[in-house]
């Protein structure tokens, strides 16, 4: 049962006002999939035109499913990716609902929910939306949802690889798989700890072939006339970042991405403030949970679960060093932090300082208002973006129903009162 925390009890209405936020998300996401989808130059659109027509090639596999069926059946190219797009999102939706559902919930748990570099991220920052990373969101969570320990070890060894020749970054998340597989094995020794770690081999091969082997220019041109041949479709985007990047280019990639910018003191300082505001509340808790007992992680000094998580985001630091996509890759992580940390704490694989807690949040006691107004603000008032040059954003709460009516009735064209000076300032500051 979960302690009393700020003296209010806990959230008995979570799991109505859960489904209904959801529900808006999926409304929101299908919505804006869809508008989307017929975007010429959309970033999310380019990774699913990724395909092996000119070879084999990382992150060509769903690209080469759809490619086939919608030459096979004569099919819209972009509306069977909005379709795959829109089957994945809602999947990982659904399989999020059913992890937060059983169990209560107290305040500072439902700021780490309601976190906006979570769930709200995609809607708020439409370039990451239709992204391949809930493809990464609903491996993990079914992987969560295997009961039987032996399916589990099969499905991690046979499913995982799949999965990498859709989108290879899943293997930076292995430390969270591999926890969770040592967890549903019971491991306690090294030895068997070992052995469960030869599940990923399959996987680690895979992305090292797809690096020391990248498409060459030769095998690119095979790709893009496939999709202007078939479906008058032109190759660019993502495309283009499957060629020559291979285990040699790290310098190359680390100057591009680098080498232009005289902002960096900026971008790390707006990072670290949202991670250190994002992250606070799953953080907060993780910092005051610990493994139980007879876990393995105990016996490698790796007891509290804050200290655990850090070591677990050591194989995503290459990220940032050879990528601008700052803001998904956050997005990422506090997606994995968060379903990790809730299927510890429903599995009673941890035990939660709930009285020091209580005691560092003594202020809020008997605060009510000001709670929810710190919980309007926190979850509604601000998103990171998607790249690292861009500002944080501010007021999603407020501008993704309103740009959504703005798109859905015209008001782009809509003219009266335009130069007032409330407009103006509408346009400036809001829009």
């Amino acid at each position: 049962m979960i302690k009393d925390i700020n003296n209010f009890k806990p959230i008995n209405s979570f799991q109505k006002y859960f489904s209904i936020y959801l529900s808006l998300l999926f409304l929101l996401g299908i919505y804006y999939l869809h508008y989307k989808h017929n975007v010429s130059n959309d970033s999310s659109i380019s990774e699913y035109l990724i395909n092996y027509q000119g070879g084999f090639v990382r992150r060509g596999l769903i690209g080469e499913i759809l490619f086939l069926y919608s030459d096979y059946f004569n099919l819209n190219l972009r509306f069977q990716i909005f379709l795959t797009q829109s089957a994945i999102y809602t999947i990982f939706l659904i399989l999020i609902f059913n992890l937060f559902k059983s169990f209560q919930k107290d305040v500072i748990m439902l700021f780490a929910i309601y976190t906006p570099i979570f769930l709200l991220f995609p809607i708020a920052e439409l370039e990451s939306l239709g992204r391949k990373d809930p493809f990464l969101y609903v491996f993990f969570l079914s992987l969560i949802l295997i009961k039987n320990t032996k399916f589990a070890n099969i499905f991690t060894l046979l499913v995982l690889p799949i999965f990498c020749m859709i989108y290879e970054e899943i293997v930076l998340f292995s430390p969270f798989i591999f926890a969770v597989l040592i967890l549903k094995n019971k491991s306690t020794t090294f030895k068997s700890t070992f052995k469960l770690s030869l599940l990923f081999l399959p996987s680690l091969a895979l992305i090292l072939y797809f690096f020391m082997y990248p498409l060459s220019m030769e095998n690119h041109k095979i790709m893009a006339d496939s999709l202007m041949n078939v479906f008058n479709e032109r190759c660019y985007m993502s495309c283009y970042l499957v060629v020559g990047n291979d285990i040699t280019s790290f310098n190359n990639m680390v100057n591009y991405i680098w080498g232009a910018h005289s902002n960096v003191p900026i971008i790390l300082m707006r990072y670290f403030l949202v991670i250190l505001i994002g992250f606070f509340p799953i953080f907060f808790l993780s910092f005051h949970s610990s493994f139980k007992n007879d876990i393995f992680f105990t016996k490698i000094k790796l007891r509290n679960i804050f200290l655990f998580l850090l070591v677990c985001y050591i194989p995503i630091i290459p990220l940032f060093v050879v990528g601008g996509d700052w803001g998904r890759w956050i997005g990422m992580m506090i997606t994995f932090t968060t379903i990790f940390y809730f299927y510890l704490y429903q599995n009673d694989f941890i035990s939660v300082d709930h009285s020091s807690i209580t005691r560092k949040l003594f202020f809020f006691k008997n605060k009510k208002k000001l709670v929810i107004f710190m919980f309007i603000i926190f979850a509604f008032g601000w998103n990171q973006k998607t790249t690292n040059v861009e500002d944080v954003a501010s007021k999603p709460g407020y501008k993704i129903p309103y740009n959504t009516v703005k798109r859905i009735v015209g008001w782009g064209s809509f003219q009266l009162l335009q130069d007032t000076a409330i407009i103006k300032w509408h346009r400036k500051i809001v829009e």
